[in-house]
């Protein structure tokens, strides 16, 4: 596991983990203004740095600061990323109330405190420390692009959530409530709206935290890291909606498809003559489906033999086009009511094909090995994210 410094003494009120790589420089400011602000606000404190075997001088610096401080270094070796090494600490913590933040000095530590007397108001199961309620703000030096990135992955989260900070790295919750986590398998960086919706958390408090430029180091926000988070959202989406996500976007790929067939056809009708153009722009079409189908509708199955499911998913859309055809032919030959709407029997054929094509996908072409199958409850429903004010938190330091 690598270096572990314990804690003695009596068990801590609340556990701060923070996830590092690479942030040897920004701990000795961090560490003393954090205890300092538990210490004010009268809180037995835990720090568990989970740092990911950084080629710095991390371990010599926590080293010297658990002298000092409550603090414990846990470094994983063989395993990188800021949300799995947030779980990590949270299954280790010894807390009631768990507190997450960044090394970077970009979370104010001296707002710790606040955010963990919002939790224990009656009914709060999580709290945010928001840059977007009204008390919060970001750094001048913010640039449009940071910003713009923002409020996009922000609007992207909407489906999940209202909070109006949803990727804030920078929260609390209690321990019973990361213990009823569903199974967590967060990609990327947004470790907290993994556990808002995953957590089942219905009463979601958004303390305002004026959001700083970190200290030292640089930004682990990368367009890889951006990729991971549409990543993370598709999880989610599956996870929220089950086995109707799945519908969803086979049938969303499937109108993607159409365009790319028609655009196809106009390309190759300049080429070749239409009944050769026409096989061809359906072939492309076929081909662009089972793409998008195997990444995203399917993606557990990416690790299946290539072409064995191409042929199958192939063969799969030759048959449902049968059924689409057969359907389509069959109700108006069969009822007078389908007789004079043939639209509405075309229609009727390709929701028969589009089932067809479905079924042999899920449970043929894209069918899951027994290592791959898994059994997750749905998240209930969140309500609104509600802002505290000034007035807020003083009354919930009093209580």
């Amino acid at each position: 596991m690598g270096v572990e410094e314990s804690v003695a003494g009596l068990c801590p009120d609340v556990s701060v983990i923070i996830p590092t790589y690479k942030e040897a420089a920004n701990l000795p400011v961090l560490i003393p203004r954090l205890c300092q602000a538990f210490e004010k606000a009268g809180r037995r404190l835990e720090v568990i740095v989970v740092d990911d075997n950084s080629p710095d001088d991390t371990k010599a610096v926590c080293r010297a600061l658990a002298e000092q401080f409550p603090l414990r270094l846990e470094t994983r070796v063989g395993e990188r990323g800021l949300s799995s090494a947030v779980v990590h600490g949270l299954r280790l913590a010894r807390g009631a109330s768990l507190v997450v933040m960044d090394a970077d000095l970009s979370h104010p530590p001296e707002r710790c405190p606040d955010l963990v007397a919002a939790l224990e108001r009656p009914g709060v199961d999580f709290v945010v420390g928001s840059r977007y309620v009204p008390g919060g703000s970001t750094y001048a030096g913010w640039t449009a692009y940071r910003w713009l990135n923002s409020q996009v992955a922000t609007l992207l989260a909407r489906p999940f959530t209202s909070v109006k900070d949803p990727l804030a790295g920078f929260f609390a919750l209690r321990a019973d409530t990361f213990l009823r986590a569903d199974k967590l398998d967060p990609v990327g960086y947004k470790i907290g709206l993994e556990l808002i919706v995953k957590c089942k958390c219905r009463n979601v408090v958004e303390v305002p935290i004026a959001f700083e430029e970190r200290l030292h180091g640089q930004t682990k926000l990368t367009l890889g890291e951006q990729v991971n988070y549409l990543r993370h959202l598709k999880r989610l989406f599956d996870y929220k909606a089950g086995s109707l996500a799945q519908v969803i976007q086979f049938v969303t790929v499937g109108a993607t498809g159409s365009v790319v067939d028609l655009l196809s056809l106009k390309v190759l009708l300049a080429l070749m003559p239409f009944p050769l153009a026409r096989g061809v722009a359906i072939w492309v079409a076929m081909t662009w489906n089972f793409y998008l189908n195997r990444r995203l509708t399917f993606s557990y199955a990416r690790r299946n033999h290539f072409l064995p499911q191409y042929l199958m998913f192939c063969g799969a859309c030759c048959l449902g086009a049968a059924v689409n055809w057969g359907v389509s032919v069959a109700l108006p030959m069969t009822s007078a009511f389908f007789a004079g709407r043939p639209f509405l029997a075309a229609f009727c054929g390709i929701v028969a094909g589009t089932g067809f094509n479905y079924s042999l996908s899920r449970f043929v072409v894209f069918r899951k090995s027994r290592r791959q199958v898994r059994v997750i409850e749905p998240a209930a429903p969140l309500a609104a994210a509600e802002p505290l004010d000034g007035a807020d938190l003083a009354a919930a330091h009093a209580s």
